[in-house]
């Protein structure tokens, strides 16, 4: 893949749970308030693609970052979701973040009352470590054979993540809409912005994804200072072959 063109991220932010650590941003020209030194993302093969400019601009800004997104899997509820459990609980406490990011999955299937489950679960387990979890929802897909028995079940993640935020402490809904629209959207501004697959994202959609993420984080830790994308947009990671398709 090429340079990432300007990245015109229109991004908006929101509010976010509290952050319980306090102390400056390590990245230049933090503010004082709540800090944050580390983010664990879990999710499947759509955030490992998003998780590579994840890595440079959470690094630039001075945070660790680790991803234990998977390939075909890293969901909570669904699919393999109990296999995955087997480890998840060991996985986010050796962690220590102070932020979980987990990207609904294109697997999060099942009824409302399993995916309820499958997310209080992660906001209990997310809260035992001491971290906060924000609930990112997945951006929208053009189904395939494959995908298209469990659109129901995909189209309502967004709302019983919500409920599970609303009534729980130190978890926060963030809505990507903003981000993707509601629809799948090939392209913008003249570039492939999202897979041919329909499903995955293009450097250039991983890209404003991560700018919006990293600008919604600094609204519950103000001591956070989002690094400019000119430090992280172009460090090579956009020639990686996840993004194929593009």
């Amino acid at each position: 893949m090429g340079l990432i063109g300007p990245l015109v991220l229109a991004a908006g932010c929101s509010g976010g749970p509290a952050a319980s650590e306090d102390g400056p941003s390590d990245a230049a020209g933090g503010s004082s308030g709540p800090t944050l030194s580390t983010v664990l993302l879990i999710g499947d093969s759509v955030a490992a693609g998003q998780a590579l400019p994840m890595a440079e601009a959470f690094e630039a800004s001075g945070v660790e970052f680790t991803s234990i997104a998977s390939d075909g899997g890293g969901n909570v509820v669904g699919p393999f979701s109990e296999e995955n459990w087997k480890d998840l609980p060991e996985q986010i406490a050796s962690a220590e973040a102070d932020a979980v990011v987990y990207q609904i999955t294109t697997y999060d299937w099942g009824s409302r009352e399993q995916q309820r489950d499958g997310y209080e679960r992660l906001a209990a387990t997310v809260a035992d470590s001491g971290a906060d979890l924000f609930l990112a929802t997945m951006p929208p897909i053009e189904p395939d054979d494959f995908y298209e028995p469990h659109m129901e079940d995909l189209g309502r993640t967004a709302e019983v993540a919500g409920e599970v935020a609303r009534s729980s402490d130190g978890v926060e809904l963030l809505d990507a809409g903003e981000v993707w629209g509601d629809a799948f959207q090939r392209t913008r501004d003249g570039e492939p912005d999202r897979s041919s697959d329909g499903i995955h994202t293009c450097p250039q959609g991983a890209a404003r994804f991560t700018r919006w993420l990293l600008d919604e984080l600094a609204e519950p830790y103000p001591g956070f200072t989002p690094a400019d994308p000119e430090e992280w947009a172009n460090t090579g990671w956009s020639g990686d072959e996840r993004f194929s398709g593009c």
